[in-house]
């Protein structure tokens, strides 16, 4: 099977679609799948790269307005291509596009993985070209059932909406044989966006002050967060650790008690760090945003799932589960259990393939 892959970026630039569409693409490559993935590159030309047998198009990009990228050669190329079934990651308006000029002929595969929550000036033009792509699509991937519930754009389609969650590497985030049992520990890792909730997670540590707390990740808030978190005299127990390799990332949820994600806004869709955190045998604390955060942590089981933007209820699931090691324990091993039996890159590239063939 000759599979398309449509979107802005490909490694190494590190995302989670990014990430999700790496996956994807070599794991189909490896079964013996000519996979190819159209994107844009920054550089001065267009030019191909093999990346561990995946045939990767760069078309030039002339310029990235709103995080899109524009550029001129991008449909222009997918146009010519010819697989037997295109995936188009969503939202990304010139990939839509660039699928659109296939029109029937070939099987259409998109994966919807957010709403766009903060654009909505864009969002004014853009809701034309989603609703007839979404409506030409054979199938479209939603990564949890909340998001289709609560999505404008899925609800009214849900009859052509497949659920196929987002995978990890369970084995390589394997919990240690033994527990962590240094100072008391919360571990957030993700891009320090404004829809992460770190603010929030900060004013609640202000209340907890038995708690320390790990950021691993970077981005446009650090400065701002950094100087909240001197505001709050929190620098003695809240450290900025910047961007970690994924091969050290097992230590930093190894070194830690309880995995936070404070998410105020369904810009985060999923959150894969979740998986992680569970993979590695922590329990969680999310937020109730309307996505798949709140489908991933079963409140109660595998960690808490507290309102967002509450510094009050943040604060108490971490006393909670810092202060009651049984209970972590028990959370912790239930998470795991629950990324072995649904949320393993296996199960999500397999449940990928089946609705490819089920389309050509």
């Amino acid at each position: 099977m000759k599979i398309l892959h449509v979107y802005k970026d490909y490694f190494p630039v590190l995302g989670g679609i990014e990430n999700y569409m790496k996956v994807l693409a070599e794991a189909h490559a490896a079964a013996g799948h000519q996979v190819i993935a159209a994107v844009c590159d920054p550089g001065m030309a267009t030019h191909i790269e093999e990346i561990n047998g995946v045939k990767v198009i760069k078309s030039r990009r002339w310029a990235t307005v709103a995080s899109m990228p524009l550029s001129i050669s991008h449909p222009l190329i997918v146009a010519r291509l010819k697989p037997d079934v295109v995936h188009v990651h969503s939202p990304y308006p010139l990939g839509e596009v660039s699928a659109w000029m296939f029109k029937a002929r070939v099987p259409l595969v998109i994966t919807h993985h957010s709403d766009v929550v903060r654009q909505q000036g864009w969002l004014r033009l853009y809701a034309p070209l989603l609703r007839r792509v979404l409506k030409r699509a054979d199938r479209i991937i939603a990564t949890s059932p909340r998001y289709i519930e609560t999505s404008p754009w899925l609800t009214p389609i849900k009859d052509k909406c497949t659920i196929i969650p987002l995978g990890v590497d369970h084995r390589h985030f394997a919990p240690p044989p033994a527990p962590f049992d240094g100072p008391p520990t919360a571990l957030f890792v993700g891009r320090l966006r404004y829809y992460k909730g770190l603010d929030t997670l900060l004013h609640a540590l202000a209340d907890v002050p038995e708690v320390s707390l790990k950021i691993v990740g970077t981005g446009p808030m650090q400065d701002e967060w950094e100087a909240l978190a001197h505001s709050l005299g929190l620098t003695e127990r809240v450290h900025f650790l910047g961007e970690i390799p994924d091969a050290d990332l097992p230590a930093q949820y190894h070194a830690a008690h309880c995995f936070v994600l404070p998410a105020n806004a369904r810009a985060e869709a999923f959150g894969t760090v979740l998986l992680e955190a569970m993979a590695s045998g922590l329990p969680c604390v999310s937020t109730e945003v309307g996505t798949g955060t709140s489908w991933v942590v079963q409140d109660g089981v595998t960690g808490r799932v507290v309102p967002p933007q509450d510094p009050a209820a943040l604060a108490a699931a971490l006393r909670e589960l810092v202060g009651n090691p049984e209970k972590r324990r028990a959370m912790g091993q239930a998470g795991r259990l629950r990324v072995e039996t649904e949320f393993t890159q296996e199960l999500m590239t397999q449940r990928v393939m089946a609705v490819y063939a089920s389309l050509v």
